[in-house]
């Protein structure tokens, strides 16, 4: 009885003795936080996307309070994170839009009222992995004609964490309500066909082919052709022709949709639907 109670209070001196360490040892070793960062990282979604660039919510909360990085940079969270986070720093911040992915490609395999197939054509079928870079690096960039198509084998779909992104008639469609900007997508794609857009952007060109309009008829029935007719028509100056494709400053556009009207190829997506609609301001235009 006696041996164990001896062997008790060894073991009790020991844990006292370790304690005493341990409690020493937090004390010389503290190292102060800065308040200020635990309040950055509460106005961050907490998402960890990546898309600002930093390692995580709490890696680009560091880059902030060190002020390696600016704020606003976090897509997820937006103008009413990017605000609260100025607040903290003691700073002002100019208003962050939030913004979304956007596949440029009509896609393939789709059907008109005829029946006939419409999009990207097919020159093979593919039977090789189930995986967009692997394709493209098949027959000559893929068994799509177009070079610059969406191969619609689904790498953004797995690199999006928030189901986001879907593939649907043979192309990548994003649901910008679900997706944070984070970009994860546009980093899978090896055709680089996603950008980052406005959220709510509503005229849009769904192509990202630079081939000459010759070229890109054979490959394609819905793509650019790069014709300008657009840029005509176009009253502020906001869509141009580059290197054959359509392209739509966003910083002049007022979505007027003349130029989704005009379209031969019925490319250019715009909020303006009806006929009616796209008739009478076809005319108010060709009337100036």
């Amino acid at each position: 009885m006696t041996e164990v109670l001896i062997a008790i209070g060894i073991l009790g001196g020991l844990g006292l003795i370790f304690g005493l360490v341990l409690a020493a040892a937090s004390k010389l070793f503290y190292v102060e936080t800065d308040p200020r960062l635990d309040a950055l990282n509460e106005c961050l979604p907490g998402a960890n996307c990546g898309g600002c660039g930093y390692a995580g919510c709490g890696g680009y909360a560091e880059a902030v309070l060190a002020g390696e990085a600016e704020i606003g940079k976090c897509n997820s969270g937006g103008n009413e994170c990017a605000q609260a986070m100025a607040a903290i720093m003691g700073v002002e911040a100019g208003e962050v839009k939030r913004k979304v992915a956007l596949v440029r490609c009509s896609g393939y395999r789709t059907v008109d009222t005829e029946g006939n197939k419409q999009g990207a054509k097919m020159k093979a079928e593919y039977e090789g992995f189930a995986d967009c870079l692997a394709a493209s690096k098949v027959g000559g960039n893929g068994p799509l004609s177009c070079k610059f198509g969406c191969l619609g084998f689904g790498n953004c779909v797995a690199a999006c964490n928030y189901n986001a992104i879907k593939i649907v008639d043979g192309v990548a469609k994003v649901d910008s309500h679900k997706c944070t900007g984070c970009m994860a997508c546009a980093a899978a794609c090896p055709r680089n066909l996603i950008i980052p857009v406005d959220y709510g952007t509503n005229v849009y060109i769904a192509c990202n082919s630079h081939a000459k309009g010759a070229v890109t008829v054979r490959g394609c029935s819905q793509g650019c052709i790069g014709c300008g007719i657009c840029t005509k028509i176009c009253p502020h100056e906001a869509i141009r022709v580059e290197h054959n494709l359509a392209v739509i400053d966003y910083e002049k556009c007022t979505a007027c949709g003349l130029c989704a009207a005009v379209c031969p190829k019925k490319l250019i997506a715009s909020p303006v639907e009806t006929p009616e609609e796209i008739l009478a301001i076809v005319k108010a235009a060709m009337k100036k």
